[in-house]
């Protein structure tokens, strides 16, 4: 990794220093030199180099420029880029090309970033492993062999790759915080509702989220700020006033009251995870927090309703396409969508039932609490070959699944190496709204640590 990089990435001063144009170059350099990582699906340096050109014009001739200046970003491809290739990780839409940016891109382009290209992804972002048959598989810039996690896989693996400053990602069971934890970088399903999804396609429309993928929280948290607030156009939104997290980003954890969750789904992990979580669980001790475990009953029956009211959104989604041309789908895909013709309208009314109870039980444990912690995925990433689609997203996304379920925000920060030397993921979870205080304690805990600097050898 050439040091302009690293440098632009971990010292946010020589960023805002540094001339955009010298900024895109380095990082198309980047994304040439890994295309073995199958990160991206569409590169568009002609137009980053255009953006970054006209950006250092303005500056020269001292005009305001936005908060993401020069920034680099990788918009997962199921998010529009207007005028750009926009497959969705699909033969369905291998020749569409978005006709605009989607609201959530204009936000970042306002704010000055500057979009790189679209990022891999799981085909229809239906599933954790980003092996995707139209556009390659992903690979885990930590070991080759290894998955990226999913849908957002290329998204994650673009950013811990240091291919571009920050990416967007999609996340409905996991699919931002899964990436992020396997990649070791940080990245927040937002509040439900608080990012808008116009121009964005949907896996599950009742849990889906946009969401940022950066090395460290202070970027992720700077991403949030621009991104966040209400869209009229959106069907999804949610009219609710939302804490920016920049102001308060550095206000610590001193006095605030976390929960370690146990029991169920959140006991379900590897032993070096669990340690791993425990040493971040002392650590926010030892900055001033009341850290208790707490136990949230219920997590195992939510994942198997939660799978339920998945797929059966998923087949929705995707009947016509199923029934004319099934042959077009990638083989795991199809399988994974011939599970919705499974679900009755009786199995449907009860998950959906089973599902509010739990958002109601999870947000009276918020109600006294003002942070959980747990594990964001049970283990490290898993070997890509022999990996069964199904069950291993099964097993990655059962421990973010339940915090989508409840609508809540949820951050996943790198918590140090498990015993196979891979990353593992912290998640951080919040009552609606409360973003920024899962933003505050993760940037509480990267002042005191520094596993979101580590960088994958070679």
């Amino acid at each position: 990794m050439t040091a302009s990089v690293a440098e632009l990435i971990d010292d946010p001063v020589r960023r805002r220093e540094a001339r955009a144009c010298d900024v895109v170059e380095a990082f198309l350099a980047r994304i040439e030199s890994a295309a073995d990582l199958h990160a991206f699906v569409t590169v568009t340096p002609d137009a980053a180099r255009a953006e970054a050109a006209a950006l250092d014009a303005r500056r020269e001739a001292g005009a305001a420029r936005g908060p993401l200046a020069g920034w680099t970003i990788a918009v997962k491809d199921n998010i529009d880029v207007g005028g750009v290739r926009g497959t969705r990780g699909s033969a369905f839409f291998a020749e569409r090309i978005a006709p605009a940016d989607a609201e959530c891109v204009r936000r970042l382009r306002a704010a000055d970033a500057i979009v790189v290209g679209t990022a891999n992804l799981h085909e229809l972002a239906y599933g954790a492993t980003t092996d995707n048959p139209h556009h390659g598989t992903c690979r885990n810039p930590w070991d080759r062999t290894r998955t990226p996690g999913g849908s957002s896989g290329g998204s994650g693996a673009a950013v811990g790759a240091d291919l571009c400053l920050a990416a967007l990602g999609t996340d409905t069971g996991g699919s931002i915080r899964v990436p992020a934890a396997l990649c070791n970088v940080s990245g927040l399903r937002p509040t439900f509702g608080s990012v808008s999804t116009v121009g964005t396609f949907p896996a599950g429309p009742s849990l889906d989220t946009v969401g940022p993928l950066a090395r460290s929280v202070e970027d992720v948290a700077a991403l949030t700020d621009v991104l966040a607030g209400y869209d009229p156009a959106d069907p999804w939104a949610v009219e609710r006033a939302t804490v920016p997290a920049l102001p308060g980003l550095g206000d610590g954890v001193a006095g605030l009251r976390i929960g370690v969750a146990a029991g169920g789904v959140f006991d379900e992990i590897d032993p070096d995870v669990a340690a791993n979580v425990r040493a971040s669980a002392d650590r926010l001790d030892a900055l001033g927090a009341h850290v208790d475990e707490v136990s949230i009953e219920g997590s195992d029956e939510a994942v198997e309703h939660g799978a339920v009211l998945i797929r059966a959104e998923a087949l929705a989604n995707h009947r016509e396409r199923l029934a004319r041309e099934p042959e077009r789908f990638g083989p795991d895909v199809r399988r994974r969508l011939e599970l919705g013709r499974e679900i009755g309208g009786d199995d449907l009314a009860a998950a959906t039932a089973a599902i509010q109870r739990w958002r109601h039980r999870v947000a009276r444990r918020l109600h006294a609490l003002d942070l959980v912690v747990t594990a964001t995925c049970p283990g490290t990433a898993p070997q890509i070959d022999g990996a069964e689609m199904i069950a291993t997203t099964a097993r990655l996304t059962r421990i973010t699944l339940v915090f989508s379920l409840a609508h809540v925000p949820a951050l996943s920060i790198p918590a140090g190496p498990g015993s196979d030397g891979l990353p593992t993921g912290l998640q951080i979870v919040a009552a609606p709204g409360r973003d920024d205080l899962t933003l505050r304690a993760g940037h509480a805990l990267q002042q005191v640590t520094d596993w979101h600097r580590a960088r994958p050898a070679g």
